[in-house]
This record gives C-alpha cells, sequence and structure tokens, in this order.
C-alpha cells in the first residue's frame, strides 16, 4: 500500500477540539512536524478533515 507524509503547516490554536484530536490522532505534535502513514481510506478520511491545517505528500 502506498504511504504519505503529513505535514502540520498551520496552528491547531482556536480550532474545535475534534480537529486538535484528530491531528493527535495521526502523531502530529507541533507546527512542521512531519508523520508518514499508509495511506488506507481510514487515514485519509482523517487527513480530509484537517486537509486546511496539513500539507501531505506521496512517497
Amino acid at each position: 500500500m502506498a504511504k504519505i507524509r503529513i505535514t502540520q503547516v498551520k496552528s491547531k490554536n482556536g480550532r474545535p477540539p475534534r480537529q486538535k484530536r484528530t491531528l493527535e490522532a495521526l502523531g502530529i505534535r507541533k507546527l512542521n512536524h512531519s508523520v508518514e502513514h499508509e495511506a488506507t481510506p481510514q487515514i485519509l478520511g482523517m487527513v480530509e478533515k484537517i486537509r486546511h491545517l496539513v500539507k501531505i505528500e506521496n512517497i
């Protein structure tokens, strides 16, 4: 399965708690922090909910 790199590019300050929890569930801790995940439907759904806060790259 394909892998994706997710990088936080905007602050989570002032965002709804649900979006903050989604960032934490993906393992993103702070601004400009990157994580790599398999591109499963669950991960892609989570990324879609916070796409305005992150940058996504295919690996």
